[in-house]
Formats: structure tokens, C-alpha cells, sequence
């Protein structure tokens, strides 16, 4: 579906200026602080989004309505009649409180999306390291003549070479094994039967953003999944450039613990700061 993922792709360059200010400005913090700050900012935007978009005013009657059953319980609770009442009124006042969250819930699905795959770039791998290896593999179109036409890898003075490259002429693809040597994000520059594409490296021991995948427009999963770079056209000869990146080791901003660390924070401070900004959940 390429259409779609041309409009992501759109959306992604919008997120993409956010998502390096934001970087920017936590990237003195240690992991867990960023990831607690993130947290708590989002926490507070979804807290504001969820009170412009909701019918505030029904949300508090029903919350009234439940609190007037609560109280029905306690006070005869040896009426039957009156209890089972009660139970069904709680019962209808969770639904209904259900119905009210669909549409803020929809309005706010693409932006907390977005949200989601620009933090995965500061937490989800982490760069490369002086010293350490990495498989950079090329993939090109399927209907790719064999034998391979000729790809070149520039690593510049950042990045040395030292196997490949190799090509599988079955999965029309071709690899290398790189060292890291300089830290920064750098650009690889690829030359493809004279066509010229690069693909970023992240290489240092502090927080950088990382783009695991250089997508295909033919792929609007992974062009949602990976942000950072501007996907390739569907008739390009290259479909996709992709790097091995070593997983980062936290429990709060580590590879896949994020994720977790990062819903929980930022729930735990809408819940926190709700009668703050004057928002009914």
C-alpha cells in the first residue's frame, strides 16, 4: 500500500522535528531520567488531549451516577432489590464511561503512535561502540537481475570494511561486516550501479537516535516502525538497507523495557495529575 505509507511517511518527517528537539534536550539525562521525564510529558498530553476531546461534562454524571450506586450499596446492602439495582447501574456506568473514551482514544491513536516510534529510536537498540562490529545488509529489488550488479560501501574514516561484500543472488542481497571507529551519526554512502543511497550509523556511548531499517514504500509497517529515514521509492533498486545494532541493557530505558516503563509512567501521571488540569477519567 504504498499511498499509505507515503502519508506515513509524511507524518513521520513532521514527528521526526519533534522527536530530535526532544532528544536534544534529554540527552545530558541519564536513561532512566529521560525515560521518567518522557514519561510524565506524555502522561500530561494525553491528560490534555483526553479533556478536549471527551464530553467532560457526561463523564462527570456518569462518575456521579456510579458514586450514587456505590453509596446505594452500602446503605442497604440487605435489600436485595435495591443491591442487584445498584450492581447493574455500576455495570452501565462502566460501559458508558467506555463509550465516552472511544473517540478520544481514536483522536489520540496517531499521535501517541508517532510518539511511540520516535522513543524507540532513543531506547529501543543502542549505538554502536568504538571498536565494535556490525552486519550492514542491502536488499535489493526482487526482480533483480542475477548475477548482482555491482554495490559499493563507502564507510568514510568512521567506519572500516572489513568483510564483503557479499552477495546471495537467492534473497537478492548484499552484506558487510563493518568496525566502528569514529563516534557520531554518520551517513554510509552506497553506490549501485552508479545510483548513489545512503543510510545512517550511530556510533558513540552516550544516548544517539538509531535507525535499525531504511524502508521500502512497498512496506507501510516498516515505514511506521522505522521513522527516521526517508523510505525508498517503490522502483528503486534498493528496497531496504539495514544495520545490526546491540541491544541496550536497562530495565527503565532498555531494548523492549521501555516500552512498559514508558505506558506505566506516563498512565501513572495522568492519574496523578488529573484533578490538576481538571480532567474526569
Amino acid at each position: 500500500m504504498p499511498e499509505l505509507a507515503r502519508i506515513i511517511s509524511a507524518l513521520n518527517q513532521f514527528a521526526n522535528f519533534f522527536g530530535r528537539a526532544l532528544a536534544n534536550a534529554v540527552a545530558p539525562l541519564p536513561g532512566w531520567l529521560s525515560a521518567t521525564v518522557i514519561g510524565v510529558l506524555t502522561g500530561v498530553v494525553m491528560l490534555v488531549g483526553y479533556k478536549y476531546t471527551s464530553n467532560q461534562r457526561a463523564i462527570k454524571r456518569v462518575r456521579d451516577q456510579m458514586k450514587a450506586n456505590m453509596l446505594s450499596l452500602k446503605l442497604f446492602k440487605d435489600n436485595m432489590r435495591s443491591v442487584f439495582g445498584s450492581q447493574l447501574g455500576l455495570v452501565g456506568g462502566a460501559g458508558k464511561l467506555l463509550l465516552h473514551s472511544l473517540l478520544p482514544m481514536v483522536v489520540m491513536f496517531i499521535p501517541i503512535t508517532l510518539a511511540m516510534t520516535q522513543l524507540s529510536l532513543w531506547y529501543q537498540m543502542r549505538p554502536l561502540q568504538v571498536g565494535e562490529t556490525a552486519v550492514v545488509s542491502l536488499q535489493l529489488r526482487d526482480d533483480t537481475p542475477t548475477p548482482l550488479p555491482a554495490v559499493k560501501l563507502d564507510g568514510g574514516d568512521f567506519a572500516e570494511i572489513v568483510t564483503g561484500p557479499v552477495r546471495i543472488d537467492s534473497t537478492k542481497e548484499v552484506t558487510w561486516e563493518i568496525v566502528a571507529r569514529t563516534t557520531g551519526l554518520h551517513e554510509l554512502q552506497f553506490d549501485v550501479n552508479g545510483e548513489l543511497v545512503t543510510k545512517s550509523l550511530s556510533i558513540g556511548d552516550r544516548y544517539l537516535r538509531v535507525s535499525l531499517l531504511r524502508p521500502t514504500l512497498k512496506s507501510w509497517v516498516d515505514v511506521v516502525l522505522n521513522p527516521a529515514e526517508q523510505p525508498f521509492a517503490v522502483d528503486s533498486a534498493v528496497q531496504s538497507i539495514a544495520i545490526t545494532y546491540p541491544e541496550r541493557d536497562s530495565w527503565t530505558s532498555g531494548t523492549d523495557n521501555w516500552v512498559i516503563y514508558w505506558l506505566v509512567v506516563s498512565m501513572a501521571a495522568a492519574f496523578a495529575l488529573k484533578s490538576v488540569f481538571n480532567v474526569n477519567l
